[in-house]
This record gives structure tokens, C-alpha cells and sequence, in this order.
């Protein structure tokens, strides 16, 4: 599964400066750069954000071109239909703007995923959600259900590709009842193994308070 869980970017060990900064000022970095690129919808505005972002992901994080290029190989299929609907709806500009804008926030929130642990990015949004406690939120669980996600796609994604790989062995690959159904009970099985996990924990269950009207 490792290769899968480099699929969603996760982090990169490693002492560039951005590894070293804060979360919040990376963070604002990421915004910063990557809002006028989606607000403006310019040629030179996108082509500026896909340059700068490429620049510090490769030179302030010290990634190879090769990996940082290689986050936007899975969306691909996604980004050359919409070039192409809004090149013929909108004409060439849009065709570059709009699939543009879309990969700039990608390489923003890879940016962001890369140099930063994964433990240090759930405390992040646990302090970000922490003001709506008041209105009634849970921040914990908030962060808690956030994990869960983030381990959970990589996993469902590796079970997809080994089934795939069994069927394409079996000779099966045109079949998707040989594929769709072994995913669908690997995924209900690792959703019940991850309740037992957090019902083991205590984690998960409502408290009195909780059903109280």
C-alpha cells in the first residue's frame, strides 16, 4: 500500500525550509498563492502559480520534478476532459485557465501535505474547528473522523488495484461483478474492523449527555 498512500501525498521526511516552517504560515502560503490564481482566471495569472508552485516544491522542498509532477498523474483524465469542454465552450484560453487553476490548488495541498506530518496537520484543524466548539462541535472527533478518511483511502485504493491485478490474472478483467463485489466486502470488512477498533477504545460511543434531548 505504500505507493497508494504517495498517490494522496503524504509526508515526505525532510530539513528543507519548508519542512521547517510553521503550519500556519505555510498555510497561508498555499491560500495566498493559489486565490488569485482561482479568482483572476488568467493565462498569466495560472501559468505564475503552476511556475511558483513547481518552484517551491522543488526547490524550497527539495522534491524531485519528477514526484512533484507525478501528483497531478491521477488527475489527468479529470483535467484534460475539462480542457477540452471549456476549450470548446469558452475557447483556448479557458482551456488552459480552467484545468490550470484546478492543478495549481493541487500542487498547493500537495505542498502543504508533503512538508507537513500528518499528526501536525489533524492538531492544525483541531485549533482551526476548536472556536465552533461553542456551537456545538467536537474538535477531537472532528479530527478523529479526518484520520479515519485519510487511512482509509489509501487502503480501499490498494484493495481496487489487487483486485484488479487477481482479475486481469483470472481472466476476468472485462467482468465487473469479479471486481466490485470483493471491493465492496473488503470495504464493509475494514469499516467493521475499524468500529470494533474504536468501540475497543471507547471511542465513537454516545455518553448520557449525548442523548439527552
Amino acid at each position: 500500500m505504500r505507493g497508494h498512500g504517495q498517490l494522496l501525498g503524504l509526508y515526505v521526511p525532510g530539513q528543507s525550509l519548508l519542512h521547517r516552517a510553521p503550519l500556519a504560515l505555510k498555510a497561508l502560503l498555499c491560500v495566498g498563492a493559489s486565490t488569485p490564481v482561482v479568482l483572476i482566471r488568467q493565462p498569466l495569472t495560472t501559468a505564475a502559480g503552476l511556475v511558483l508552485f513547481l518552484l517551491l516544491m522543488t526547490l524550497g522542498a527539495r522534491l524531485p520534478l519528477r514526484k512533484v509532477l507525478g501528483a497531478l498523474v491521477p488527475a489527468l483524465p479529470v483535467l484534460a476532459l475539462l480542457a477540452l469542454y471549456s476549450g470548446f465552450t469558452r475557447g483556448p484560453e479557458a482551456a488552459f485557465v480552467v484545468p490550470g487553476g484546478i492543478a495549481v490548488c493541487i500542487l498547493a495541498a500537495r505542498l502543504l501535505t508533503v512538508t507537513t506530518p500528518g499528526q501536525e496537520l489533524l492538531d492544525g484543524l483541531v485549533r482551526l474547528v476548536r472556536p465552533l466548539r461553542r456551537l456545538g462541535a467536537d474538535p477531537e472527533r472532528f479530527a478523529l473522523a479526518l484520520s479515519i478518511m485519510v487511512r482509509s483511502i489509501p487502503y480501499l485504493v490498494g484493495s481496487l488495484s489487487d483486485l484488479r491485478d487477481a482479475a486481469k490474472a483470472r481472466g476476468l478483467q472485462r467482468s465487473p461483478r469479479a471486481v466490485v463485489v470483493p471491493v465492496v466486502v473488503n470495504a464493509v470488512a475494514y469499516a467493521q474492523a475499524t468500529g470494533q477498533a474504536l468501540a475497543a477504545r471507547g471511542l465513537g460511543e454516545h455518553t448520557d449527555s449525548d442523548d439527552e434531548p
